[in-house]
């Protein structure tokens, strides 16, 4: 199988590492869409923007668990409630 690879901003990369944040948000676009509904995946593979090959300091592996659909109100995604796919982190 394959595995869901997410890039993320310095900030968000190192709550999930500190495993303050549970959840990674992807706004239900076609584009997210298409990557998640449907699939099956082996792992969730979070990395800190677009590191080298094998540069494990900015890589975090975990089972992928599946998501669930959410309205949320976000500063990143701006002052009005939106849908998101909320991406599971397990540990």
């Amino acid at each position: 199988m394959a595995n869901l690879v997410l890039n993320l901003k310095k900030e968000y990369f190192n709550a999930i590492r500190d495993g303050s944040k549970q959840h990674e948000y992807r706004l239900t676009t076609p584009y997210w869409t298409s990557r998640i509904e449907g699939k099956e995946y082996d792992l969730l593979v979070i990395r800190l923007g677009y590191p080298r090959a094998g540069d494990s300091e900015r890589e975090l592996c975990f089972p992928y668990c599946g998501y669930e659909v959410q309205q949320i109100v976000h500063p990143h995604f701006g002052d009005k409630p939106v849908d998101v796919y909320a991406i599971r982190i397990c540990r």
